[in-house]
């Protein structure tokens, strides 16, 4: 009973916060996976807000969720900037 007296000291060991792309990879993955057209239902989601057009298949809707809108499209950009835009880089 005498430890009964002293705190007891309990860790929670915090999730591991996942990039923006990871996120997007993992959504991607599973539209594809459940047949969807990826492109159109990530584009949805960003103009509209609306969470249902992401599959719920493999935690992907409350995945999405977890990143800003705002931080998706700028990802998204960033991205094809980089690959398409920036010099030396897709202009063969």
């Amino acid at each position: 009973m005498a430890e009964m007296k002293h705190t007891q000291y309990f860790k929670v060991q915090a999730e591991k916060e996942l990039q923006v792309a990871d996120i997007l990879e993992r959504v991607y993955l599973a539209l594809v996976d459940k047949g969807y057209n990826p492109v159109s239902q990530i584009v949805g989601y960003i103009m509209s807000g609306d969470p249902t057009y992401i599959t719920s298949h493999n935690g992907a809707r409350s995945l999405i969720m977890k990143a800003e809108r705002d931080e998706i499209l700028e990802e998204l950009l960033q991205h094809y900037i980089d690959v398409k835009l920036k010099p030396g880089k897709g202009q063969e």
